[in-house]
Parts: structure tokens; C-alpha cells; sequence
């Protein structure tokens, strides 16, 4: 992908048909039911000691994306199932991953880190109203689009869509096309409740300590495969727990 060009911002409320959407760039700090520490540790807010790198969101939203993607795909293999193919999807799948693409968007849109978890909560109004599968044909352009979506609806300042269309490996054409096809899918849906929003961190808080425990054993069981080249049924059994 080419380096984006040169960057222009736009700090005004988003106008669809009409109807003026609201900034809703505080959202995450403002909801009460939602624990702060939580906040933290998704990197949505910064601790008294300041932040510095990636925000954890992002990471945590990838892997649900990639588990998602290889669930479906595999689905769709096994049930010799085709899916529908709607104009997010491309003849090949990207050779960028999901988490190495979300990590470019977020170091060039600088846009707020909530903005990944609304547009993960558009991505799953698109799927539902929708009833396609997510798979590694249609997941980038979904994440930029949706991400795109997020930044005009909840940031005061973001930028415009050919820059967006650069920084995600489209056209400015494309992505226009594919902004519309989007809010159509989600019937224009882009208002997210307090309690949404704070359902869906609490998942991704669930999907880190999933992930902690799946990885800890296989860890555990390379260090073992280090000191001995002979089978260990302990690792075995760990995993299986």
C-alpha cells in the first residue's frame, strides 16, 4: 500500500439525508455501567500516568474478526456453501492481516480508539441485516468503511474519504460506492446506545481472557518441548482442559 497523501481533516457533524448526527466522540468516557478500569485496559482512556502505543482495543477487535473469518470460511467449506458476494468482496484475499490492517488505519485516520469498537458493532448490523458471512474476501473493506463510518459519527475532526480510500488500499470511487451500500445495510443505523457500547467491551474484555487461556497452556507446553524431545502426555491433557 502507498503512504497516505497528504492529510486534511474535516471538523464538522456528519449530515445524512438530512438528519444532523450528533458528535459522539465522549461516548466511551460517559458511560457509568461500564466499569473505568475496563476503559483502561481496552485503552480507551488514558491512565493519570498518560498512554503511550497501540491502544489494546485494537488488538482484541482483530482477533475476534480473524476467529470469525476462519469459523465462517471453514463452515462454508465443510457445507460446500457459497457465499453471497456483494460488492465488499474482492477476487482475492488481502495479503495484509485483519490486525496488521487495523493497526495502519489507526496510525494514519487518528482517530479515537472507540472507533474501533463501533465499528465492530456496525460490522455486526451489516451481518445480521444482511445475512452475509465475514470472511477474508470482504472483512478489509467492511473494516474500512465501518471504521470510516465510526470517526464521522463519533470525532470531532476526521478526514475525508479519499483519504481514508488511500490509507485503505481503494479507490476514493470504491469507497464512496462502498460507504452507501454500507448504510444501507445497516438501515442507517450508526446511533449506538450506552449499554451497546458497553456490551460489546465487555466481550472484548471476555474474548483477552479467552484468548490468555488458550494461549497459556501451548506456551507452557513449548517450554516442556524445549527441555525434551520425548512426547509429554501432560501437555496433552493441559490443552484439552
Amino acid at each position: 500500500m502507498n503512504q497516505p497523501p497528504s492529510q486534511q481533516r474535516w471538523s464538522h457533524p456528519l449530515v445524512l439525508d438530512n438528519f444532523l448526527l450528533l458528535d459522539m466522540g465522549t461516548l466511551a468516557l460517559e458511560n457509568e455501567d461500564v466499569s473505568s478500569d475496563i476503559y483502561l485496559s481496552l485503552g480507551l482512556k488514558q491512565s493519570e500516568k498518560g498512554g503511550v502505543g497501540v491502544p489494546r482495543v485494537l488488538s482484541l477487535v482483530s482477533s475476534l474478526l480473524e476467529r470469525s473469518v476462519q469459523r465462517n470460511e471453514t463452515l462454508l467449506e465443510a457445507t460446500h456453501i457459497e457465499d453471497v458476494v456483494t460488492v465488499f468482496h474482492g477476487l482475492r484475499a488481502p495479503t495484509l492481516s485483519v490486525h496488521n490492517y487495523i493497526d495502519r488505519i489507526f496510525k494514519y485516520s487518528g482517530c479515537s480508539p472507540s472507533c474501533f469498537v463501533v465499528a465492530h458493532i456496525y460490522v455486526d448490523r451489516f451481518i445480521q441485516h444482511t445475512d452475509i458471512k465475514l470472511t477474508s474476501l470482504n472483512v478489509h473493506r467492511l473494516l474500512i468503511t465501518s471504521i470510516m463510518l465510526a470517526a464521522k459519527f463519533m470525532d470531532d475532526a476526521f478526514y475525508n474519504n479519499a483519504y481514508y480510500a488511500k490509507v485503505g488500499g481503494v479507490s476514493t470511487c470504491e469507497l464512496n460506492r462502498l460507504e452507501m451500500n454500507f448504510l444501507f445495510g445497516i438501515d442507517f443505523r450508526l446511533q449506538v446506545s450506552v449499554d451497546t457500547f458497553g456490551k460489546y467491551c465487555r466481550q472484548l474484555e471476555k474474548e483477552a481472557a479467552e484468548t490468555f487461556q488458550i494461549e497459556r497452556p501451548m506456551q507452557a507446553c513449548r517450554i516442556k518441548e524445549s527441555w525434551s524431545n520425548k512426547d509429554d502426555p501432560t501437555c496433552a491433557s493441559t490443552i484439552a482442559r
